[in-house]
């Protein structure tokens, strides 16, 4: 079995691309130790931004292929959506973009964990009711939908874990329902 993680957001220093990185962590070592994990970055998958006009004179860009051809590939999905200013990441919402010129679906019909967090008590909970309302249109099948609220004060930076039990219960409560759906 085969899970794609990464944090919808290209800062260096992504509190969502730690606790995705926790997340698939959690599934490998907890959940099902035979699967196998990967967490990507989306800078490895930089675009231009999304035109029209843009797609017109050139098409859609390799990496956007690639990009979906590897959710593709992949059995789950786990995503950490960053939130900007209550929404999606200009970053992810571009790339989103690119993706759905190649297919509506760009989720595939994969089933998905999707996470936010913040620093604050919010824990990403704007941008995780848009992805909700909105990403079973794209080919999302979403078993579980964590927010960790004021990360600093409940995440473990050194060990890379979580330390809020309400929080670690609550994700692995939803990698366990994702492993029941495959």
């Amino acid at each position: 079995m085969k899970v794609l993680a990464f944090a919808a957001s290209n800062s260096r220093s992504s509190i969502n691309k730690r606790l995705v990185t926790h997340a698939a962590e959690v599934f490998a070592q907890e959940i099902d130790t035979t699967a196998e994990t990967e967490v990507i970055d989306l800078n490895d998958y930089e675009l231009p931004i999304y035109s029209e006009d843009r797609e017109a004179d050139g098409g859609v860009p390799e990496l956007a292929k690639a990009l979906y051809a590897k959710l593709g590939e992949a059995d789950a999905i786990l995503i950490s959506y960053a939130e900007h200013n209550g929404n999606y990441s200009a970053v992810w919402k571009n790339t989103f973009d690119w993706m759905s010129r190649i297919d509506q679906k760009v989720f595939q019909d994969k089933p998905m964990v999707i996470m936010a967090t913040s620093p604050g008590q919010g824990g990403g909970g704007r941008v995780l009711k848009i992805a909700e309302d909105s990403i079973g249109v794209f080919g999302a099948k979403v078993k579980g939908s964590v927010s960790v609220a004021t990360f600093g004060d409940n995440f473990d930076l050194e060990r890379g874990r979580l330390t809020h039990g309400e929080s670690s219960a609550a994700l692995k409560a939803a990698l366990t329902d994702l492993h029941t759906a495959l």
